[in-house]
C-alpha cells in the first residue's frame, strides 16, 4: 500500500471505529512533491548510524495516554519521545507512533488523546509504558482529563488533553495531529524528563 492509500486506510479506520467527533478540519497547503528510494535502490544512510546521529538530539518524554474504548478492558498508553507543538492558532501538537504499534488502533479506536510531559523523577514510570502487551497502568495513579476523559498521570509536568485531527503516513511511522482542548502544567520547578544517546538525563 502505498503513502496515500495508507493514510486514507487511517482515516477511514478513524472514522469506522466509532471515534469520538472530529473537530473540524484544518485546510492545507498543497503537498510538496516528494520522492521516495525505490525497492531497487539502496537507503542512503545507515539504519545504525542515523539512530546513533540522532540520538544526539536531546528529547522530552512523554506518555500519550487514551481511555478505554468501546469493547477494550481499560485505558490504553505508551511511551513517546517524538512530540511536538505543532500550531498556535488552531492550537495543534503531534506525535509519531509506529505503525506496528499495538497500542496506536485502541487510541484511534478512543477518538481522543492526553499528552503526560514527564517530570525528571518519572523514568521509571517511562520505561513501564515503553513495554509492550503489559499493564501499564498497574499501580499507576491518574485521574482523567476534563474533556478526553484520558488518563491524566498524577506528578506529570503537563498535560495536553486532545482530540485526533488528521493522521498522515511517514514512513514506518503514522504522524497523529491532535487538537488542543484543554492543557495546564505544574508550576512547580522541577527538571523535565530528557532522552539522550539512549539513557535518560
Amino acid at each position: 500500500m502505498g503513502q496515500a492509500g495508507a493514510a486514507a486506510a487511517a482515516v477511514r479506520y478513524l472514522r469506522s471505529a466509532g471515534s469520538a467527533p472530529a473537530a473540524q478540519p484544518v485546510e492545507a497547503l498543497p503537498r510538496p512533491e516528494l520522492r521516495c528510494v525505490t525497492d531497487d535502490e539502496r537507503a542512503p544512510v545507515d539504519q545504525a548510524r542515523f539512530r546513533r546521529v540522532l540520538g544526539t538530539f536531546a528529547t522530552g518524554v512523554t506518555v500519550i495516554t487514551a481511555p478505554a474504548a468501546t469493547g477494550e478492558p481499560g485505558p490504553a498508553g505508551f511511551a513517546c519521545q517524538s512530540f511536538s507543538a505543532l500550531s498556535l492558532d488552531p492550537p495543534l501538537v503531534v506525535f509519531m507512533v509506529g505503525r506496528t504499534s499495538s497500542t496506536w488502533p485502541r487510541i484511534a479506536r478512543a477518538g481522543v488523546f492526553c499528552v503526560n510531559v514527564l517530570g525528571a523523577h518519572q523514568g521509571e514510570l517511562c520505561r513501564g509504558f515503553a513495554v509492550s502487551g503489559a499493564d501499564k497502568f498497574a499501580g499507576v495513579p491518574y485521574d482523567t482529563s476534563p474533556v478526553s476523559g484520558s488518563p491524566r498521570l498524577t506528578g506529570a509536568a503537563a498535560w495536553i488533553d486532545c482530540t485526533i485531527q488528521a493522521v498522515h503516513t511517514g514512513g514506518d511511522h503514522l504522524i497523529v495531529v491532535g487538537r488542543v482542548e484543554a492543557l495546564d502544567a505544574d508550576e512547580g520547578e522541577g527538571a523535565p524528563l530528557l532522552f539522550h544517546r539512549g539513557r535518560f538525563l
